[in-house]
């Protein structure tokens, strides 16, 4: 696993140094650019003043860890809360949404059929709107609130929409949520039963996150994924927070997850950082895979070449639209990430991405989106090309709900009704044993 604590620890003179909001508490130390360092006070924002780089969150861990012990953290209620010495606000929100402490379940039967001894599904499709996203946006509500914002909005490829909407149900704000107008119907009326303002755009995700960095610069909109990143992309490093405490407090040999933007990949390597940094882990290496759809991969592709750039793919075209992420603001840390940890980038095709749906859903009883599709193909992938070895314990991420995607289940497969020892749906019968008995015994 590499690490990346220059973003995370600081010196003393680092800290000295660091501008301050004036009700932080001392292990929140602001902001500072991933790419130059430069510090930032803590707000709404997302752009280094300096070279133009993306901010994220500092913090003095050594503060941090004079509070947090395995006890302690055990004794704490359910949720991403109980991690808070580890995310970018002072007490937990008064009001919001239930998020986190979802499921890591073993998968014998999944694992054994794609090559995997040790295999384990982070089922993050138990969220409150049925996706990970839940998590980041926890965050970034409880910041909006807290910088006075007067909405809460967002760009979305889906999930993020209505876990947008929702969030700012729970907490009393508008929600304002710009999607590309081809998204999936399930996805926007998932949005639309909160209340949510829906804005559709005719073009692709980067067309509608230009259209969102213009809005937010406009109207000063708290956008859970442009001026609210910073705080947004920290409730992410909570699904690494839990795999490691449901593990035992101890990290797996692999992860596998879907690459949209990048910033879930990164912020797991960040996540087991930090607890390690802290105490609370021993760190041990942990190889990172990611999983990108065919039709939209240009980290996968950056990886597979070998280049230090991503080249963005312009028309995304894949049933995957959760990943299809044409320009991914993170996607040359996800490559660093993968190449560093002796990971990799999988692009996987939309009919195999089918095929590993239908697959976890017979042999596990779980039913996820397209995204959870693309993680389990990728780690068959990675396993085939050796990148998973023999007896290496696997963690999948399987971050929503196949209830938004149904169709991507029977994509790529014939329709046919169903007959005896072949299931699907059977045709209309009558009432009566007769009539199933014709039918079963045909």
């Amino acid at each position: 696993m590499t690490t990346d604590l220059l973003a995370t620890t600081t010196t003393p003179t680092q800290r000295s140094a660091m501008p301050m909001a004036g009700s932080v508490e001392p292990r929140i130390l602001g902001m500072r650019c991933r790419n130059c360092g430069r510090p930032e006070v803590l707000g709404p924002n997302y752009v280094c003043a300096g070279c133009f780089g993306p901010l994220e969150i500092a913090y003095d861990l050594e503060v941090a860890a004079r509070s947090l012990d395995r006890a302690t953290l055990e004794a704490r209620a359910p949720g991403i809360w109980r991690y808070l010495e580890l995310l970018p606000v002072t007490a937990p929100p008064l009001r919001g949404l239930r998020v986190g402490s979802t499921p890591l379940v073993p998968a014998e039967r999944l694992g054994e059929a794609i090559g995997i001894e040790r295999l384990w599904l982070k089922d993050d499709t138990r969220n409150p709107t049925l996706s990970f996203k839940d998590r980041a946006v926890a965050v970034a509500a409880a910041q909006a609130s807290g910088f006075g914002l007067e909405a809460l909005a967002c760009a979305s490829t889906g999930n993020l929409a209505g876990a947008t909407a929702a969030a700012a149900a729970a907490i009393g704000l508008p929600a304002y949520v710009f999607i590309p107008a081809d998204l999936e119907p399930e996805k926007v009326a998932h949005a639309l039963a909160y209340g949510a303002t829906v804005v559709p755009v005719d073009g692709t995700y980067d067309d509608v996150n230009r259209l969102c960095l213009e809005v937010a610069d406009e109207l000063g909109w708290g956008f859970v994924n442009v001026n609210l990143r910073p705080f947004y992309a920290e409730g992410s490093k909570t699904l690494a927070f839990e795999v490691a405490e449901q593990l035992g407090w101890r990290l797996p040999d692999v992860v596998v997850s879907p690459i949209a933007s990048g910033a879930l990949f990164t912020k797991l390597a960040r996540g087991f950082d930090e607890l390690a940094a802290v105490g609370l882990i021993e760190r041990t290496p942990v190889r990172f895979v990611g999983g990108q759809a065919a039709g939209c991969a240009p980290v996968a592709r950056a990886f597979a070449t070998g280049a230090e750039d991503i080249e963005p793919v312009r028309v995304p075209d894949t049933i995957v639209r959760s990943l299809a992420i044409g320009s991914p603001a993170d996607g040359r840390y996800a490559v660093e990430l993968a190449r560093a940890s002796g990971g990799s980038v999988e692009a996987i095709p939309d009919a195999d991405t089918a095929k590993a749906l239908r697959r976890v859903a017979a042999l596990e009883g779980l039913h996820p989106e397209t995204a959870g599709g693309v993680t389990i193909a990728a780690a068959q992938a990675a396993r085939a090309r050796g990148v998973i070895d023999d007896g290496d314990e696997v963690v999948i991420l399987l971050t929503g709900n196949g209830l938004k995607t149904p169709d991507a289940a029977t994509f790529d497969i014939e329709s046919r009704p169903a007959e005896r020892g072949r299931p699907g749906l059977a045709p209309v019968i009558a009432g009566r044993y007769a009539a199933f008995e014709a039918w079963y015994e045909a």
